[in-house]
């Protein structure tokens, strides 16, 4: 399989989130590294982490709740596309997604709040590619599509 992705979390309490973009990776048949530093606390180790894919095809994807420039610091040291997928916080009332969303001038990454959309976002960049991960989320969209039709079905039936 050509490409991957590396999902780094800022903590071990995100891993349960983590897992559930993994789910999704694996339905798009993408394969998956898991990591965990933090910009604020293990800079260095991000940094170390970057090291260690810069030769390989991958996506990261930043799993980092609260205040999150693990996303702004890892787009700002590498050319891979980085994905921010930050944990809603009932916590916040979702106020914490803003560190995620504003970020210093010559930043891309992308956001995105759902574990679904992070996996299709990576599975879209990789099927750039690779035909394989293209046609598995081909596959994927049509079996989304199909549900609505037959939930269409099913309510037209309604009276």
């Amino acid at each position: 399989m050509s490409g991957k992705a590396v999902i780094i979390m800022g903590s071990e309490r995100d891993l349960e989130f983590s897992r559930e973009v993994a789910k999704y990776l694996k339905i798009l048949g993408v394969a998956y590294a898991f990591r965990v530093a933090s910009a604020h606390k293990t800079p260095l180790a991000v940094l170390d982490i970057l090291k260690e894919f810069e030769n390989e095809k991958i996506v990261y994807v930043t799993v980092a709740g609260r205040s999150n420039a693990l996303s702004a610091f890892i787009d700002g040291n590498t050319l891979k596309p980085v994905i921010a997928v930050p944990p809603y916080s009932e916590k916040f009332g979702g106020t914490d997604i803003y560190s995620s969303l504003r970020v210093p001038s010559g930043i891309g990454s992308v956001v995105t709040v759902e574990p679904e959309g992070a996996a299709i976002a990576v599975a879209k960049i990789l099927a750039l590619n690779n035909n394989e991960v293209l046609e598995k989320i081909l596959a994927y969209q049509s079996s989304k599509k199909q549900e609505i039709e037959r939930a269409n079905e099913s309510v037209k039936k309604l009276k």
